[in-house]
């Protein structure tokens, strides 16, 4: 049987998970099956709430620009959508009050948006529209234990009802393609390994960065300031972060990170203390004014994880991975929906490329390049954090100029709209890092002055 994943070929698409990667990959794939079932270890909740698969999902998530456009691009009229449910959206640099490499950035007209509104309701809003489709199936509850088939091909997957331990059977449900969204703790060598293939090699990333997260409710008019958000990004010599954005509604999430050993507390006094370490309180003195709506959530799984399925390897045909499955990022960076929108807009595209056969080999290392750009992005700064471990963090032979480059390029961002448009674009994905080396951008990085920024929290707009 050729390895074609095209029209011909496809009657039976299986999609491991049904976060957002796995239900925009069925988006896509019942363009070309008979018929895709999304296979859920949870049962989802009937509303936009937060469920247990998600363990993210009460804490801070953006959609960046790169992600809007794609989720329009694969459901028309999301983005509008959204923003009718309440969606908050944040102008930068004009909404927010940042902070980053000692310098605080001007607050100048904004040349990026994104949205701040909960994710359980984002990812409630793709549900509907992907799961309104009768071409894509839902099986929920039910967890993959294995594929079948061999190391050339896969032919479907094991299923066992959640919660059976090992009292109930497997079920088999047969497939031409089966599609890992099952995100960043997938089974996935063990599925492999299981039918005589090959796992990918893994490569990782991890700072030890841990956060904490809490909902506050606040005046949407602060006399104090202007600003809808506020911004503390960590360097190596400033380890600590923390962020205010709205959820709608006068309700915020506010989220505090560190690293290993020093992770911020999960009690609710103590997670007001940890905000005095920022070097600047315009935090503590945000939260002063607010008041606490939740409990304090803690997260630590924060590593950068890549699945090298790009590279050779004793691997069946009809097996893809998308999304946190195939590349994780920390989270710190906000590009985790986004690449989950793109990469199944670049699975489109190479299934419906008429000048080539969308091979497994071929859509697979599609989806690598459309994650690869938020690697370098996160993997990027994360190399430069103190006590980061893993293989990923060995430089390699141009990662000295490029730091010292793109050193120049943070130094200039915060106060020359001529390098913040063009850095903004690169970290929302909506351009690629080459624009940061275009000739105009490369003339005021290399020979133009470090402009004068505000020497206090910029607290409204012109300051």
């Amino acid at each position: 049987m050729a390895d074609d994943l095209g029209h011909r070929a496809t009657r039976h698409a299986v999609v491991i998970g049904g976060s957002l990667a796995g239900l925009l990959a069925a988006r896509v794939l019942a363009e070309h099956a008979e018929k895709v079932t999304v296979v859920e270890r949870d049962r989802y909740p009937e509303g936009p709430v937060a469920r247990p698969g998600v363990p993210q999902g009460r804490h801070l998530h953006v959609l960046i620009a790169g992600g809007q456009q794609a989720l329009d691009e694969l459901l028309p009229g999301f983005m509008k959508e959204l923003g009718e449910l309440g969606a908050p959206k944040v102008g930068v640099p004009e909404d927010m009050v940042q902070w980053q490499n000692g310098k605080w950035y001007l607050r100048n007209s904004a040349t990026a948006h994104f949205y701040t509104g909960p994710r359980p309701q984002l990812e409630w809003l793709v549900r509907q529209r992907v799961l309104a489709d009768p071409r894509i199936e839902l099986v929920e509850g039910h967890e993959t234990v294995g594929l079948t088939g061999d190391s050339s091909r896969v032919r479907g997957v094991r299923l066992r009802e959640r919660g059976a331990g090992g009292e109930k059977e497997t079920r088999v449900l047969d497939a031409d393609l089966v599609v890992d969204a099952s995100g960043r703790s997938t089974k996935a060598a063990d599925w492999l390994a299981g039918i005589g293939a090959e796992a990918p090699h893994e490569e990782t990333l991890d700072t030890g960065l841990a956060y904490a997260t809490r909902v506050y409710r606040a005046p949407e008019e602060d006399p104090h300031s202007d600003a809808r958000g506020y911004y503390i990004v960590p360097n190596p010599e400033q380890v600590y972060g923390g962020v205010v954005l709205p959820l709608g509604d006068g309700r915020h999430l506010v989220t505090l990170s560190g690293l290993r050993g020093d992770e911020p507390p999960t009690e609710e006094g103590a997670f007001e203390d940890y905000a005095k370490r920022l070097p600047h309180p315009v935090v503590s003195d945000w939260l002063s004014r607010a008041e606490p709506e939740s409990p304090v959530y803690g997260f630590r799984k924060t590593a950068n994880i890549r699945r090298r399925y790009d590279r050779p390897g004793r691997r069946p045909a009809g097996f893809l991975a998308t999304g946190d499955a195939l590349c994780a990022f920390n989270p710190i960076y906000g590009q985790g929906m986004a690449v989950a929108a793109l990469s199944a807009v670049a699975l489109r595209r190479a299934l419906a490329d008429p000048k080539r056969t969308p091979t497994t080999r071929l859509v697979q290392r599609a989806l690598f390049d459309a994650s690869k750009q938020a690697w370098d992005i996160s993997a990027g700064a994360d190399k430069k954090m103190p006590g980061a471990t893993g293989d990923a963090v060995r430089p390699g032979p141009m990662d000295k100029a490029v730091g010292w480059y793109l050193g120049r390029v943070q130094d200039r961002a915060p106060g020359d709209p001529a390098v913040g448009a063009p850095f903004r674009a690169a970290l929302t994905l909506t351009a690629p890092l080459t624009v940061l080396f275009s000739p105009a951008v490369a003339k005021a990085v290399l020979f133009g002055p470090v402009a004068e920024t505000p020497a206090e929290p910029p607290l409204h707009r012109g300051a």
